[in-house]
């Protein structure tokens, strides 16, 4: 797709977080009338404000009326805005264009699209993937879901480079004409069903990296997922799979601490598991993944390992942060859900003290507590969903909880004093963060810098 020009375009963007500011800059630039409107009301006088105004766009903060959409061509929701408020509401009555902030993003530029989805593992796959794209030589920018507008980062990017790009379903509901050269759907399993409402629903926005790809595009498929393989029928592009359960047709798999590619009717040694700095199954599934989308995009096979072996992880993602008297503390702040938790708690063997609640989102603990009961030495509870959190642990049999309230500092001192070597404290707290923090990444930080301060 050309980059496009909208000028003589009337465009409302509505939400002022990271991913409304990107998408009112790109699109002022390339001529659009935005106006950026916000339910807050914004103190304006301080960057990024004032560029943006300098860009041209128009602010409207402190109310949201239906009126905002008169004469209006284009509404970009950012990707927390709710199709159920009242203005989208209103604007999908009136038949207007709704646009993701990715898909403005692939109306701005020219480069290839590589996306990564999934319910876990999206920023460790995009971060390394990105890391094997930049060190291929191809100029590379990295966006979406992971902190960085994706729309300003990929504008007027020319063929020749490549936007990886982390896409949460939010992203992926308003996304029309996207057309990713290589896509991957890392698993599915429940997780904000409180906007989906079905687990159909949330499959079916994943589901729309695959949109528009064509024979010479690649979809990369998690065969150990039911819910991932049974979409193979539907993809337009052409498949590959991962798996660290056993062999695939034809992409990448784990077997006997190796890590194999298998292309056209040959099997070539990715690397080795002992190789890797990461550890967990879960993080040998995210390397294959982000292997097969590199590969598709044409980088070879040496610089693919040589970045596997290399890669030290993410932030917040099974992070080591200290050792105090042969106890390892874990920051695994953004276990949001079960399942990020529970693939954390199967990275060790066993004897951890755990950290975990915060918001509850009311989803399924039997699993997350059956593994716990195997796991855990003791459960440290915080946050509001600490009395849901203590009666399911009680039911599956974990005999050592304890609650620190509200408090992650009464939380560390209590895991310090019970924790002794070979012991392993973990916060992975199966919640979103928003009853004590502002973001998950800000409860990793505060965790971190209390057990720094030890």
């Amino acid at each position: 797709m050309s980059i496009m020009d909208f000028s003589g375009k009337k465009i409302l963007v509505i939400g002022a977080g990271i991913s409304g500011r990107a998408a009112s800059m790109a699109l002022a630039r390339h001529g659009g009338a935005v106006i950026l409107n916000d339910k807050k009301d914004i103190d304006c006088t301080e960057e990024p404000w004032p560029a943006l105004q300098r860009a041209g766009v128009k602010f409207v903060f402190g109310s949201q009326e239906n009126s905002l959409l008169d004469g209006v061509d284009i509404v970009v929701p950012s990707p927390v805005i709710s199709p159920e408020i009242p203005i989208m509401k209103e604007a999908l009555s009136r038949r207007l264009p709704v646009w993701s902030e990715v898909e403005t993003a692939c109306r701005v530029t020219d480069a290839d699209i590589l996306g990564v989805t999934g319910t876990n593992g999206k920023t460790t796959t995009t971060t390394l993937l990105g890391e094997i794209m930049k060190a291929s030589g191809r100029q590379t920018v990295v966006g979406g879901n992971i902190g960085i507008g994706l729309s300003e980062q990929a504008a007027d990017l020319p063929k020749e480079a490549v936007v990886v790009a982390e896409l949460s379903s939010f992203q992926l509901e308003f996304t029309q004409t996207m057309k990713a050269k290589a896509a991957v759907v890392l698993n599915i399993t429940p997780d904000h069903l409180d906007r989906h409402h079905t687990m159909e629903a949330y499959a079916e926005a994943k589901k729309r990296i695959f949109r528009n790809q064509d024979g010479d595009d690649t979809a990369v498929l998690n065969y150990d997922d039911p819910l991932v393989r049974a979409m193979a029928p539907d993809m337009t592009g052409r498949v590959v799979w991962f798996s660290t359960q056993g062999e695939v047709p034809v992409g990448a798999f784990y077997q006997d601490g190796q890590l194999i590619l298998r292309m056209d009717g040959q099997d070539t040694l990715i690397c080795r598991e002992d190789e890797l700095h990461l550890f967990g199954k879960h993080n040998i599934q995210n390397c294959l993944a982000a292997s097969l989308l590199a590969y598709a995009a044409g980088v070879p096979l040496d610089v693919i390992s040589g970045v596997l072996k290399s890669f030290r992880g993410v932030e917040h993602r099974l992070e080591k942060v200290r050792t105090i008297h042969g106890v390892t503390y874990y920051n695994d702040s953004k276990g949001t859900n079960t399942d990020a938790s529970i693939k954390a708690l199967e990275a060790f063997s066993g004897h951890l003290v755990l950290i975990a609640g915060g918001y509850d989102k009311m989803t399924p603990l039997d699993e997350f507590m059956k593994l716990a009961a195997e796991k855990v030495d003791t459960l440290i509870l915080i946050g509001a969903a600490a009395d849901r959190f203590e009666q399911e642990a009680k039911k599956a049999g974990v005999k050592d909880i304890r609650r620190a309230g509200y408090s992650m500092e009464r939380a560390i001192m209590m895991a310090r004093k019970i924790a002794k070597a070979p012991q392993a404290v973990l916060l992975s707290p199966a919640c979103s963060s928003f009853d004590m923090y502002d973001n998950f990444e800000q409860r990793g930080r505060v965790f971190k810098g209390i057990v720094n301060a030890i």
